[in-house]
């Protein structure tokens, strides 16, 4: 019922959201004179706050910077490598520089009510220097009932697919949620020596050991049975929405969760967007509306990854405590031999404790220290672990720099230019 009257409630608002449009358009028209008003720029800011925090927020567009290779200027497009109908693999093309033989990259977004697009200065930070790819997740309020489950098993045959599909020496960078997830699909791909495992495996803010330096989420998931989960979080997608009667946990329930844990500062972040929207400071009230057009943007999950990931990660901590199982297949990192790990923490992070991530280091006991690298990047929280100018000025090099340092540039060399000579050909 909750998502249901969530709906209804986005419905009933609608003519006072057209209403508050037509404001803002009218006090800042040049022919109305009150437009140069003290009061009359209170009204239309009043107005453009009022129809900012109450509009749905679709999926943002990617939008990506020129980045400069070379010294010469690339526009940046997407492709999608892949589709399926929880994911699409995209690749960001750098128009220009194809023949260049940079270390690919496969940037693993978590799937925890954010699309994709929050990473957005993770893939442009990496861009200059590597070939981009991203796990594109599709909300799951778009994919119709016939379209099956999704759950956490499935979310590791993904990332192994997507791997195969990249083929020899891929580099992954699993951000926040899917730390233990792709880390599953690394010691499988392992133990079965696939040729596809990745070169490396940097692991970014995770709960691969949710019971080190617990946050309030990691207390929380911990505080109550998982029936109470099912019972509180999943609600059923109504009309008119593609998904409807599908289970799901609405991204608009974690939207709120996340925004309660820093209630004040959203408010104070409003306020100071109607300040600057009085004053015609336009570049900080754009990088407001920036940065909230991403932050709102929400996405449903499905019951059953969500509730299997809180059961699984955050309950019973079974990768940590070496019990995971993948469709009843033991998973073994201490069985990872060639794929060298790094993990990035940071210092003030409130959702992946310090010392969770550091856990895949114990975990996977068959790597030598050579191949391992630990990082706690001081003074950051969970968001500039991945984002930010902390992350494009130390963090990313030093990312980029290990998978450099464990990258066979010629053996990606002898599978990559045969396959561009066959697609030449075609």
């Amino acid at each position: 019922m909750l998502y249901t009257f969530f709906e209804i409630g986005h419905a009933a608002l609608s003519p006072l959201r057209a209403a508050a449009s037509a404001t803002k358009q009218a006090y800042r028209s040049p022919l109305n004179p009150a437009s140069f008003t003290l009061a009359g720029k209170s009204v239309a800011a009043a107005a453009d706050v009022f129809e900012s925090v109450t509009r749905r927020y679709g999926k943002p567009d990617w939008n990506l910077a020129d980045i400069t290779i070379d010294g010469r200027v690339r526009t940046v497009t997407t492709e999608t490598v892949q589709s399926r109908a929880w994911c699409d693999l995209v690749h960001f093309r750098r128009e220009g520089a194809e023949a260049r033989l940079d270390p690919k990259v496969l940037i693993v977004a978590p799937l925890s009510g954010h699309y994709a697009t929050l990473l957005r200065g993770t893939v442009e930070a990496f861009l200059p220097d590597h070939e981009v790819y991203i796990t594109d997740w599709v909300d799951a309020r778009l994919v119709p009932v016939t379209g099956g489950r999704f759950d956490f098993d499935d979310y590791v045959d993904l990332v192994r697919d997507f791997l195969r599909c990249l083929g020899p020496q891929t580099h992954v960078v699993a951000v926040c949620q899917p730390g233990p997830a792709v880390l599953a699909a690394t010691a499988l791909m392992a133990e079965d020596k696939e040729p596809s495992a990745p070169a490396t495996l940097t692991l970014m803010g995770s709960p691969i050991d949710a019971r080190r330096s617990p946050t309030e989420p990691n207390l929380l998931a911990e505080a109550r049975p998982l029936s109470w989960f099912q019972d509180t979080m999943i609600q059923t997608v109504p009309w008119p929405n593609p998904g409807m009667l599908r289970r799901v946990y609405p991204g608009f329930v974690q939207l709120a969760s996340f925004m309660n844990m820093n209630w004040d500062r959203h408010v104070d972040a409003h306020w100071t967007f109607f300040e600057h929207l009085i004053g015609d400071d336009g570049d900080s009230a754009e990088r407001h509306r920036g940065f909230y057009d991403e932050y709102l943007s929400a996405m449903d999950l499905t019951e059953e990854f969500y509730l299997q990931t809180i059961d699984r990660v955050f309950q019973q901590h079974l990768l940590a405590r070496g019990i995971l199982e993948h469709r009843g297949r033991p998973v073994r990192p201490e069985k990872i031999k060639t794929t060298a790990l790094m993990t990035v923490e940071g210092e003030n992070d409130d959702i992946s404790g310090v010392g969770q991530t550091q856990a895949a280091h114990d975990l996977c006991a068959g790597l030598p220290d050579s191949m391992k690298l630990d990082r706690v990047q001081p003074d950051v929280g969970h968001y500039g672990v991945f984002n930010g100018r902390r992350f494009r000025d130390e963090i990313q090099p030093a990312v980029r720099a290990f998978m450099r340092d464990h990258w066979d540039a010629d053996a990606d060399r002898a599978v990559r230019e045969p396959a561009a000579r066959a697609i030449a050909a075609e």
